[in-house]
């Protein structure tokens, strides 16, 4: 297990306080924005540290608004969930059209591969544990079902997993040894797999086969984005859903089907364009590569994106590098 790394805001510029805490908090966890209640006496301090490959971080900030939007999704590099533990204060997250109001004990789960909210109405303490993907996915089958589910640690598995964790964090944050580092994160993963095995069943399945089905169109779109024939009737039928019943499915989301695909291909080809590595490849090779089929049509909606041309963005981007 790492040592723990700190970073607090006291005695920072107020001009660099928020661009320092958004820097540090986006690192310590996914790309997120904050927007403090009151920036001019606006303070807060991260601690964290890993275990194995689990992350944990004790967060103290003062009243704010924390952003985890489709451009940060964008730039996330590796899918994580997050276990929001409230520590002091009160908390709410927001994801999937549900909130989670969270007092003290009180804990949820969010997905850093789609857009969160979480509002910080006063003083607030968090511990947060961050799981990658496919380890959460063995301890529960369908995790991105279960975001914004509100788990009060009154009694149960749920107060015995809350206990444990503050109590860790409180207690035995002390350098350890691998052995006990691969024990302790079996049990911190077997316990949280029972927190959520225990969750009563109609709970559990509100609005999560929409979620899945979301879900199941947004990894083919992110596995065909390359594909010029990507349609909303192709991925309906690759879906096994009708084109009606998907663009139900995106009448409460901020984008349909077709901007979110065209907002997705213009995302990668502006990574490759700022690419150093890609700097041999052509502006035309690099957007056929991300499902464009015409270099006209590109250059249009890239310009009514971006505010430039592809050449250009390039030439910026490089300038900068």
């Amino acid at each position: 297990m790492a040592g723990i790394v700190s970073f607090s805001t006291a005695g920072l510029d107020v001009r660099r306080k928020l661009a320092s805490w958004n820097e540090q908090a986006s690192e310590t966890f996914s790309p997120l924005v904050s927007d403090p209640a009151d920036l001019r006496t606006f303070n807060g301090s991260i601690a964290r540290t890993t275990i194995g490959d689990l992350t944990m971080a004790e967060i103290y900030s003062e009243a704010q608004l924390v952003r985890h939007s489709r451009a940060h999704v964008a730039r996330t590099r590796s899918p994580l969930f997050f276990l929001h533990l409230q520590m002091e204060g009160k908390s709410i997250s927001r994801q999937d059209g549900r909130e989670a109001h969270l007092g003290c004990g009180d804990f949820t789960l969010c997905d850093s591969s789609r857009p969160y909210d979480i509002v910080l109405p006063g003083a607030n303490r968090m511990l947060v544990l961050g799981v990658p993907e496919p380890q959460l996915r063995r301890q529960i089958a369908c995790p991105e079902c279960l975001v914004a589910i509100p788990m009060q640690a009154s009694i149960g598995v749920r107060a015995l997993f809350s206990r444990f964790l503050r109590d860790y964090w409180t207690e035995c944050r002390e350098q350890l040894d691998d052995t006990v580092v691969a024990r302790l994160t079996v049990a911190i993963l077997d316990l949280l797999g029972a927190v959520y095995a225990d969750l009563p069943r109609p709970q559990s399945s509100r609005s999560s086969l929409a979620t899945a089905h979301r879900i199941r169109i947004i990894n083919y779109i992110e596995a065909h984005l390359h594909d010029p024939d990507l349609t909303p009737t192709k991925i309906a039928a690759a879906c096994k859903m009708t084109p009606r019943y998907l663009h139900h499915l995106s009448s409460d989301q901020d984008e349909t089907v077709a901007r979110y695909i065209l907002r997705r291909r213009l995302e990668a080809c502006s990574r490759a364009l700022a690419s150093e590595a890609q700097r041999g490849r052509t502006v035309t090779e690099i957007a056929f590569d991300s499902g464009f089929n015409s270099p006209t049509h590109f250059g249009r909606v890239f310009r009514a994106r971006f505010g430039m041309t592809p050449r250009e963005y390039r030439r910026m981007k490089a300038a900068v590098a």
